[in-house]
């Protein structure tokens, strides 16, 4: 650990922005069927687990009273929660490298899903050749951010603003299945159709299955965002949507399983069947770690206060800005103002009247009086906040302060 000598601060953020990354990263390996990604999700998981000693041993350096031994609980808690996610996406990677199997089904209806990965080859003489990612704006062009880049047989995980693209790099992406023609178009890369299912007329148990496996990639991945929002701003109300979608994860789990088992007894080869029940398996222990973290927050456990400051300064901040009356998003609806592409946020739920409308689609309409939480690049959060009827001052302490437009 003495060789490494960084802040618990600094390794919770990394921690979270790698288990992230090894998820994306393993969910894009099946996708594409990419026996070198799902080996990267490995060497993350080497470098997590290291990751985790050391924040171990400086929570345990930390302890030096029972009050202090409380406080640093918490942050052991949630160090286990992001460590167990990280093995989950171990386990999706295992899929292409043990070659699991999975239906052609499951990687057509990941084209569908409300966040995808992408892989894109950057052209020579394109716009991205030869110039740093923070001048692509990428978030904002195409509502996708980085994950990795594979440069000849090198990967770089560690992508940063002034990484700078060349020819022939291997872009692996995610965001918003909006934003593919548009990223394609500044790489130079042809036209890509993404793969669909063969055309039935019948909905088989292994047609359900699929569907409800998508969901509950979608449902899992929400509830992790929607726990590290409710840790950085201690919203219980938050944490019971947690709750909620955790208890919606294990019935589909069931379900899911349920109609793997019947697709197996109507002649279907079982091999191709492993994956999506270790996908499931996955998706489901996903939704269980985001629990295990607003558990802090339900029982009124005290939080360690570098727990918000932490998870605050990953890669990706999480807002909560109500909407003021005649602002852009007043009145309109997700589809329509397209955040997801700019300023690059994702709205990871919405509350209104007291409740919570979670992981809300595009028909969802805002208006005056709602408050979204979303989660995005930090430099758009500007953007954001002025599309809300709000411009963000910095004040003298350091924090942000939302002031009404023009004041």
């Amino acid at each position: 650990m003495d060789e490494r000598p960084r802040n618990l601060r600094a390794m919770l953020a990394e921690a979270k922005d790698t288990s992230e990354l090894m998820v994306d990263l393993a969910y894009a390996s099946v996708y594409f069927d990419d026996p070198d990604m799902a080996e990267e999700v490995d060497e993350l998981e080497h470098q997590m687990s290291e990751l985790v000693h050391d924040m171990r041993a400086v929570c345990v350096l930390a302890a030096r009273s029972p009050r202090e031994a409380e406080g640093m609980s918490s942050v052991l808690q949630v160090v286990s929660a992001i460590e167990r996610i990280a093995n989950d996406a171990v386990d999706i990677s295992h899929i292409v490298t043990r070659r699991m199997g999975i239906p052609r089904q499951l990687v057509a209806d990941l084209s569908d899903a409300e966040e995808v990965s992408h892989r894109v080859l950057v052209s020579d003489g394109s716009h991205m050749a030869n110039r740093p990612l923070s001048a692509l704006e990428l978030t904002v062009q195409a509502g996708m951010r980085v994950m990795a880049v594979r440069r000849g047989r090198q990967w770089i995980t560690d992508v940063r603003g002034d990484t700078v693209l060349v020819p022939d790099d291997v872009l692996f992406l995610r965001g918003s299945p909006d934003g593919i023609t548009r990223l394609r178009e500044l790489a130079a890369a042809p036209v890509w159709e993404p793969p669909r299912p063969d055309e039935g007329d019948d909905l088989t148990d292994l047609d359900r299955a699929v569907d409800v496996l998508v969901e509950m990639k979608n449902l899992s991945e929400t509830a992790v965002g929607l726990a590290y929002s409710a840790l950085v701003l201690a919203d219980r109300g938050l944490a019971a949507e947690v709750r909620h979608l955790e208890d919606r994860l294990d019935e589909m789990k069931n379900h899911l399983e349920l109609w793997v088992l019947r697709s197996a007894g109507s002649g279907l080869d079982p091999a191709a069947l492993r994956g999506l029940l270790q996908l499931a398996e996955a998706a489901e222990d996903i939704g269980d770690q985001a629990q295990a973290m607003v558990w802090l927050i339900e029982e009124d456990e005290e939080l360690h206060p570098i727990l918000g400051i932490a998870l605050g300064e990953a890669d990706e901040v999480v807002v909560r800005y109500p909407i003021a009356g005649g602002s852009a998003v007043d009145g309109a609806t997700l589809s329509e103002l397209q955040l997801n592409i700019e300023p690059g946020f994702n709205v990871l739920a919405v509350r209104r009247g007291g409740g919570y409308v979670y992981r809300p689609r595009g028909p969802v309409r805002l208006v005056e009086g709602d408050e979204i939480i979303a989660s995005g690049p930090e430099e758009g959060q500007a953007l954001l906040a002025r599309l809300c009827g709000w411009d963000l001052v910095e004040e003298e302490e350091g924090e942000d302060e939302l002031v009404p437009a023009g004041s």
